[in-house]
């Protein structure tokens, strides 16, 4: 990189020394105890991954998810995100409550599920700082996590295993590792790329990107993340910028690691809704879709239909082999004459999350752009 990170990351704006949040930070970091330099003390250690290739593994997806690329290529484009493993450390005893953390506006974003009748927000701000919460919802161990190079949210069933940060990146997405098999798995891909499970893809489950106030409306008996991580950060201040309103990194056109692939179709950190298949990918532009509120595009031969849902201000995204016409209307959305909601057409749902531009399009350079 001709630019250093710490230089680009001034260009923005953050103001931050490296090593306080996110994907980036600094070599020296303490790789001893995975904490950031200025860090308090307390249970500020991480978990120690488990080194040998017996132990216990992740649920894995009946078929693999879609690559564009096959896996060595991707192995040889690993870079260091500057950081050790575990310099990043995630949350492992995460704790919950009735009401928001002082430190969350309504306008923050966060990252909502909702898993057999129990709903959960993880803000943004407190994401930022540790890119992966091993967490419990309704009884099932998850993994929640984020990345905010690329701008992902997605949440994976994690079994037996917790996952960390490995301190690596592909194509500027967070690469984590799971503790039992020390396995990467990036997180866009969902398919390990190095470690006795290369080739295999998680389960997956759905994120939603929203703002808490919408996701509080939405879900009033929602329980929201703390800032009792056991681990004392700067929450609040974000090394990259900030969503509400977007400024520094998230909205330049400048990124911290060269792209897989460039793609001039959209702005590079233009906001898509993206699906991908075991036969390929497609991505819609967010904004356009939050306007129009329907959108087709193709995944080989097979439709797909994309529809908003503006409590939420995110969208969902369905196969749609028939191409069955699916029509906005006031009270959602009209098919074979039936009124729907956007979360319950009677299509099958196609698990979407949202992705800045460049990233989606450095993992998926042959993804249908519909905007």
């Amino acid at each position: 990189m001709d630019l250093s990170r710490r230089q680009l990351l001034a260009t923005f704006g953050a103001g931050m020394t490296l090593g306080g949040a996110g994907c980036v930070g600094d070599d020296s970091s303490n790789t001893g105890s995975g904490s950031a330099a200025g860090s308090g003390t307390g249970r500020d250690t991480v978990s120690t991954a488990t080194e040998g290739r017996d132990g216990p593994e992740p649920p894995t997806a009946d078929s693999r998810l879609y690559l564009d690329y096959d896996i060595g290529t991707l192995e040889e484009n690993v870079v260091s995100g500057g950081v050790p493993k575990d310099g990043i450390p995630a949350i492992d005893d995460p704790t919950f409550a009735d009401t928001p953390p002082d430190g969350l506006a309504p306008d923050d974003p966060v990252f909502g599920v909702v898993r057999d009748g129990e709903a959960k927000a993880y803000p943004q701000y407190i994401l930022v700082h540790h890119e992966i919460v091993n967490d419990a919802i309704a009884g099932d161990p998850v993994a929640v996590t984020y990345c905010p190079l690329t701008g992902t949210a997605q949440g994976f069933e994690r079994g037996p295993v917790e996952f960390g940060v490995s301190g690596r990146l592909v194509n500027s997405n967070l690469t984590m590792y799971d503790r039992g098999t020390d396995s990467w798995w990036p997180q866009m891909l969902a398919t390990a790329i190095k470690g006795p499970l290369t080739g295999e893809s998680l389960r997956e489950f759905r994120v939603t990107w929203t703002t808490w106030a919408r996701w509080a409306d939405t879900y009033p008996e929602t329980t929201v993340l703390t800032e009792e991580t056991g681990f004392s950060r700067r929450y609040g201040v974000d090394l990259y910028g900030q969503y509400n309103e977007k400024r520094g990194y998230y909205s330049s056109s400048r990124t911290l690691f060269e792209p897989l692939q460039g793609d001039s179709r959209a702005h590079p950190k233009a906001v898509v809704i993206g699906t991908r298949t075991a036969s390929g990918a497609v991505a819609f532009d967010k904004e356009t879709l939050l306007n129009q509120r329907v959108l087709t595009g193709p995944i080989e031969d097979t439709s797909y239909v994309a529809v908003a849902d503006s409590d939420l201000a995110t969208g969902y995204v369905y196969a749609n082999p028939e191409s069955a016409a699916v029509e906005a209307s006031d009270d959602g959305y009209t098919l074979d004459g039936t009124t729907y909601a956007a979360d319950s057409l009677p299509l099958e749902r196609s698990l979407s999350f949202d992705a800045m531009w460049f990233a989606w399009a450095g993992f998926y350079p042959g993804s249908a752009y519909v905007s």
